[in-house]
Formats: C-alpha cells, structure tokens, sequence
C-alpha cells in the first residue's frame, strides 16, 4: 500500500509541474491517475490527504483553463480538507474557496 500512496504523490507532483509549465491536459491527466489509483485503497488518513490535494490541484488546474466540471474537484478537495484537518490542504481549500466569496 505504502508505493501505492507514493505513486498517486509522484503523479500529483507532475501534476502540479506540468499545470505550472502550462501543459494542462498533461497535469488533468496525471491528477486522473492519483484519483483512479486512490480510490482503490481503503479509507485511511494518509489516502484522504492525498485526495484531498488532488481534487484541490485539478479543480484549480480546470479553472486556470477556464474548463467546467471543476466545482466537483473543489466540493471534493474541500470536504477531503476539511475532514483531515491538514493544514496545507485546509489553507488551499480556503486559498480556493476566497475567490468564490465562500468560507470554509
């Protein structure tokens, strides 16, 4: 479970480089398979932090492009953050929420 959890961080972390060097479709689908791959593991901590940064990285990945079906990632990211307590994921749920008037 342990290299499962360090494959879905190693796909976020592309993730986020590609968004950040402007090749959206290739971060979408790396965040895609993090998702696919935690999903398939049981209800843990460590699995829900994850999520929660991968929701937040896509929903803030589709809204730089403009794309819809973004609300979704951020519902998810948010209630992942929310329930985990992680600060870093809290703080981005919140960074997120600002533009949109809304309080965590």
């Amino acid at each position: 479970m342990r290299n499962a959890y360090l494959t879905a961080a190693r796909s976020l972390q592309l993730g986020r480089e590609w968004a950040v060097e402007g090749d959206q479709p290739r971060a979408l689908e790396a965040y895609a398979e993090a998702l696919s791959l935690l999903r398939t593991l049981p209800p843990e901590r460590t699995r829900d932090v994850l999520l929660a940064h991968t929701h937040l990285a896509f929903y803030q990945t589709l809204a730089l492009v403009g794309s819809p079906g973004g609300q979704s990632h951020l519902h998810l990211g948010v209630s992942y953050a929310r329930s985990t307590r992680d600060p870093l994921a809290r703080a981005i749920a919140e960074e997120c929420l600002s533009g949109l008037d809304v309080v965590m």
